[in-house]
């Protein structure tokens, strides 16, 4: 009986999910959808290019050819962070956006690594010169990944720095990133009013500490914009670890996060290959049924409970070397990143 009630409250659960997703959604035949992006006023491709793909790319003429045609298709929303290949991203995606005027074709978003307020506006500006903008749509604390993170940013100042630079028009948004832990993510929400927050959003994270059950609705709630990422467990379509080590499909991982409440997913784009794969689930995509939830999540279940899939959050292999440091990790722990 217990099982059967469980099956049937996660039902009803998923079938007001889509249907949520069915409203938001906002498409015109052959073009990227869009979704409001929280309560912001503002309607973002429900793909965003990540930067750390891009900066992965070791000929800068072909990141910069990738990035105008995701553009050209219809991706507007573009991800990045100050940290990413030191800077390497940030001054690749900054210089692809100059050509052409495609910057006010785009939302922006980037990150900010520091905790304390003189380190956060050194990170703004850093950011903003080698973005080549005036202005950084979303600006998001990275990897809210410690317990102490939530602490740090209102003692030491780097929140209240956000704040200054929206008042003074450099930022338009507020948001904060994270991979660890939901309890983490909760911890934080209850400290401002948030425009976004961004979270692991895969079929995994459905049964191991799940930012989808216990971060989600609290932000439906409260009107923040979820931004999803790590769909494929890391990793690009070709090695995301869900896809490598076959628990399903590129296809159906992409197709399961964006059939969530959330306003968009970021994507590991590092080959035209890969660019054209997304865009073709984003120009597809419909919401799975509920059948199609049911029966993918039964079938990934045997081995999603443990984190096998997830090791961002069972291990430290996936903080940024920036942030071990930031917390006075060892240089053998830094090393170990994976």
């Amino acid at each position: 009986m217990a099982s059967t009630r469980r099956e049937f409250l996660a039902g009803a659960a998923t079938a007001t999910v889509l249907a949520h997703v069915a409203a938001q959604e906002k498409q015109v035949a052959g073009e990227i959808p869009k979704r409001p992006l929280g309560r912001t006023g503002v309607q973002v491709s429900i793909l965003c290019l990540g930067g750390w793909h891009i900066g992965w790319i070791r000929d800068d003429n072909e990141a910069i050819r990738i990035m105008h045609a995701a553009i050209d298709q219809g991706i507007t929303f573009f991800d990045n962070a100050w940290e990413y290949h030191d800077g390497r991203s940030e001054e690749l995606m900054g210089r692809a956006l100059s050509i052409g005027g495609r910057r006010h074709k785009v939302f922006l978003m980037t990150k900010c690594c520091g905790r304390d307020a003189k380190t956060a506006r050194q990170h703004l500006e850093d950011s903003l010169r080698r973005l080549r903008t005036e202005v950084i749509d979303l600006w998001q604390f990275h990897e809210i990944n410690y317990d102490n993170d939530p602490e740090w940013l209102l003692e030491r100042g780097a929140l209240a720095e956000g704040i200054k630079a929206k008042k003074e028009g450099k930022v338009r948004f507020l948001g904060f990133t994270g991979h660890k832990s939901p309890h983490i993510h909760l911890a934080l929400l209850d400290k401002f009013d948030w425009d976004t927050v961004q979270m692991p959003i895969n079929v995994c994270d459905y049964f191991y500490r799940s930012f989808l059950h216990q971060v989600v609705p609290l932000c439906q709630k409260r009107g923040i914009g979820v931004i999803g990422m790590k769909s494929l467990g890391g990793g690009s379509n070709g090695n995301g670890r869900l896809v490598v080590e076959k628990v399903c499909s590129a296809e159906e991982a992409r197709r399961f996060a964006l059939s969530q409440p959330i306003s968009s997913l970021v994507v590991g784009i590092d080959s035209m290959e890969v660019l054209k794969q997304d865009l073709a689930v984003a120009r597809n995509f419909r919401p799975m049924s509920q059948e199609e939830i049911q029966a993918l999540l039964q079938r990934v279940r045997p081995v999603a409970g443990d984190g096998r899939h997830e090791r961002f959050k069972s291990t430290q292999f996936y903080d940024s070397t920036y942030h071990r440091r930031q917390h006075y990790l060892t240089e053998e722990a830094v090393r170990g990143r994976g």
